[in-house]
């Protein structure tokens, strides 16, 4: 006679255990970005003026990410922050000691242009790949279980 006992049909491997590990890393890596992606995707924040100061270019294979870092001035309220990143600006658009209208969602060390950002998608990507495994390792497990 067998033994059919949940716990005796399914054990917990070490490849179910890493697989979640991963997947609640991911759904933490991407909650705290939700709330200032849709800040920067919908330009809800502070308006300023960001001041260009150094261009700073990376070469990745078949292409090339720059990114303007510089100073960042509300229009009402004092202190500068200095040392910020312009997200989705051109390199060729800006040159140093040039400014641009910019919004400040909160994050320390990054502005976005008025028209907003699709930064967001990489959050929500993140979350639902996490929710996702979790899902699919929940059900699996569930269906260990039932009798």
């Amino acid at each position: 006679m067998t033994n059919t006992a949940p716990s005796a049909r399914r054990r917990l491997t070490p490849f179910t255990v890493l697989a979640a590990l991963f997947a609640i890393s991911l759904v933490c890596l991407a909650v705290p970005g939700i709330g200032p992606g849709v800040r920067a995707a919908t330009a809800d924040g502070t308006p300023g003026t960001f001041v260009a100061r150094e261009l700073t270019c990376v070469r990745h294979p078949g292409h090339e990410s720059c990114t303007w870092t510089g100073d960042f001035r509300p229009y009402h309220g004092a202190g500068v922050k200095s040392g910020v990143e312009l997200y989705g600006r051109d390199r060729d658009t800006l040159r140093a000691g040039e400014q641009t209208a910019a919004i400040d969602v909160g994050r320390p060390h990054r502005v976005y242009e008025p028209g907003g950002s699709n930064e967001w998608m990489f959050s929500a990507l993140l979350l639902l790949c996490g929710l996702t495994i979790l899902g699919f390792l929940l059900r699996t497990a569930a269906r260990a279980i039932r009798p």
